[in-house]
């Protein structure tokens, strides 16, 4: 599954660059969900895209048997999105082709020649996730053939913020992540206006989903999508 074509808009970030964004629908991915509870609160708030973690050293790693269950109660119009850690192409094809997962998320630091690999194997859309400190990291994540990119201060999931400024570089749209939360999430659209945001460690309590901040967070995000 193809990104679908949507009218472009370039605009001006609150940093001084042009950031280029599809359109005014900024997409959420609530990501690292593995209880049940997770799956019908994301039904409530009817996010664009949930994000299972198939990273074994994760504590958030799920085991593909129990993401099909979950996947079965999700509604329809919310995508799976598949994280992976340096795992093996033909895995990966294997949970697109059984329907547990709509799309993928490379968090590993793999290379071109991986994505050309996953991309013999599937047509699905592919997200390549970068961790950014400097401008030359933003230059890497533009020159990306994935479908899209997602901009994060680490290896994810852990809940801090990167340097805003650095994106007055981007030319692309791009998924937002690293360290935001309900109270930083408006700001973050408001200043960025990036193609979607990507939360997991900002929605938890004590290291487990907390439906209030996950409703604060889309919230917040909608609210300033309605602006």
């Amino acid at each position: 599954m193809k990104p679908v074509e949507q009218e472009t808009i370039v605009g001006k970030d609150s940093c001084g660059g042009e950031n280029i964004s599809p359109d005014t629908h900024i997409r959420i991915k609530l990501c690292g969900l593995s209880q049940v509870c997770d799956i019908e609160t994301a039904n409530e708030l009817k996010p664009d895209y949930i994000g299972f973690v198939f990273a074994a050293g994760s504590r958030r790693y799920v085991p593909p048997d129990k993401a099909g269950e979950l996947k079965k109660m999700l509604i329809p119009e919310i995508q799976t999105v598949g994280v992976f850690v340096r795992e093996e192409p033909e895995v990966i094809a294997g949970l697109l082709d059984a329907g547990i997962i709509d799309l993928v998320q490379l968090h590993g630091g793999e290379d071109e020649d991986y994505i050309r690999i996953l991309r013999r194997l599937t047509d699905r859309t592919v997200i390549k996730a970068f961790r950014i400190d400097s401008e030359e990291d933003i230059r890497l994540a533009e020159a990306s053939s994935a479908d899209y990119i997602l901009l994060d201060s680490g290896s994810g999931g852990t809940g801090t913020v990167f340097n805003w400024e650095l994106l007055r570089y981007m030319r692309r749209p791009y998924f937002l992540a690293g360290g935001l939360d309900p109270e930083n999430a408006g700001e973050a659209v408001r200043r960025l206006k990036p193609y979607g945001v990507d939360v997991s460690s900002g929605i938890e309590t004590e290291g487990q989903k907390d439906k209030s901040k996950m409703t604060a967070f889309v919230h917040a995000v909608r609210k300033e999508e309605r602006l």
